[in-house]
């Protein structure tokens, strides 16, 4: 079965409208530090991307910033962290927070949020990987895109041969029990896809 050793986590780079959200980001962090679970994430000291980052450092966890060289500005560098990493652009920025990591969970957050989570969904579509997707789903933040993909599905856009598992979570202290259970249930050898398809993505 595969294991959970490393979580990417996907958020806003600001804090949002709601303490509630910072509040989730912080116990979540807190949380994979004491189940010694590494965090992956975008690299930013700012929002929700800083306060997880911060609360998985504060209680002695392992960071890992990845962040395109020309956001170490905008986002400022989370230099605390064990491991930054700087890339050349988005792309490979994506693509190696996917190679570090053993799962996703997207926290609240905007654009980039939504298109890194959408990309890991159909990447797990295709055959990419089977590495478990969980959304943090604080006060129904993730409802709207909950609702459009069960519409997508009953207008058969999202077919039952191209179906992925979308794990949801209410509260931060159900992520890592979700994200384990998901991962003892793929062999190791089929976390990261069938070979012929992976080589040809």
């Amino acid at each position: 079965m595969s294991t959970i050793r490393t979580v990417c986590v996907y958020c806003g780079s600001g804090p949002g409208t709601d303490p509630a959200f910072v509040a989730a980001a912080t116990q979540l962090g807190a949380l994979m530090a004491k189940d010694g679970i590494g965090l992956v994430y975008g690299g930013g000291s700012h929002g929700l991307m800083g306060a997880v980052a911060a609360s998985v450092l504060d209680a002695g966890g392992h960071v890992t910033g990845i962040i395109p060289e020309f956001l170490q500005r905008k986002e400022m560098t989370l230099h605390r962290a064990q491991e930054v990493i700087i890339t050349p652009d988005m792309h490979v920025r994506k693509q190696t927070m996917f190679d570090r990591a053993d799962a996703f969970v997207a926290l609240p957050g905007g654009v980039g949020t939504l298109e890194e989570l959408v990309e890991q969904m159909t990447w797990a579509q295709l055959g990419r990987h089977k590495k478990p997707i969980l959304l943090l789903n604080t006060k129904d933040f993730w409802d709207p895109l909950c609702g459009l993909l069960d519409h997508m599905r009953r207008l058969q856009f999202i077919r039952a041969e191209m179906s992925f598992k979308l794990l949801v979570a209410k509260e931060p202290d159900e992520v890592l029990p979700m994200l384990h259970a998901a991962a003892a249930e793929v062999p190791a050898h089929e976390k990261e896809g069938q070979p012929e398809t992976v080589k040809k993505m």
